[in-house]
């Protein structure tokens, strides 16, 4: 019998724009940081409306979470965000 628990994955705000990116970033990391396991999940379907600024905040969360000893997973990443992902050459940064 497997002892491993289902990934539990924290929801991405519908909008993220540079205006409350700083806001997201004081709700995240708590919650993030309370995740239990070597990996942590987000949900990225929820977002419908973002800048650049998404970028910067998954990235951000991520060097949060390896200073911890953790890795970041993103998942469900709009195409939008998939292509400024790529277009900054951070794709392997943020695996899905």
């Amino acid at each position: 019998m497997s002892t491993s628990s289902p990934v539990v994955s924290v929801p991405m705000p519908e909008q993220l724009t540079l205006q409350g990116s700083a806001q997201t970033l004081l709700r995240l990391k708590p919650l993030l940081a309370q995740q239990a396991g070597p990996t942590v999940a987000l949900d990225a379907a929820p977002m419908r409306v973002f800048d650049t600024s998404a970028v910067a905040v998954l990235l951000e969360l991520r060097n949060g979470l390896l200073a911890e000893g953790k890795s970041l997973q993103v998942l469900r990443m709009p195409e939008r965000l998939q292509a400024l992902v790529a277009l900054y050459g951070v794709a392997e940064l943020l695996p899905a």
